[in-house]
């Protein structure tokens, strides 16, 4: 056997995604797969963006930035509530995200995500990750 690193052609990306077919059929789930963004603009300027996707039953957040010099304005604050209520009452169980200690983790407690766990990077604290979740049975 030969292993090495190598980009996916649309062959091997067909059979990756045949073989997670069969299995999840075996468990009868669906992974239902989506990416998403969301965009903030004033007076067509982007201020802020938000991505991610969904997998199974799971809504997962993986990028949040606002330009810098709109921060401070609820902008980052709007685009997680614009994920959350867009997704709210469709069949998924939560949202989760990741964020490293240098980034935001009050930020997203003050939005209400609970922390799971944290991953420490013992060369250097501020790459700590924290990893939250919110039940969409919990949100208010």
């Amino acid at each position: 056997m030969k292993i090495q690193k190598k980009e996916l052609d649309e062959k091997m990306e067909e059979l990756m995604e045949e073989e997670f077919s069969k299995e999840e059929k075996k468990h009868n789930v669906f992974c239902n797969y989506e990416p998403y963004s969301f965009v903030a603009s004033e007076n067509d300027e982007v201020v802020g963006i938000i991505t991610g996707y969904t997998s199974y039953e799971e809504v997962y957040i993986d990028d949040l930035i606002v330009v810098d010099k709109y921060r401070g304005n609820d902008i980052g604050t709007k685009l997680v509530r614009t994920v959350e209520e867009y997704f709210n009452g469709k069949e998924f169980n939560n949202i989760n995200l990741c964020t490293n200690g240098f980034q935001a983790p009050k930020f997203y407690e003050k939005c209400g995500y609970q922390l799971e766990f944290i991953r420490k990077n013992n060369k250097n604290p501020k790459l700590d990750k924290y990893f939250y979740v919110k039940f969409f049975n919990e949100q208010k």
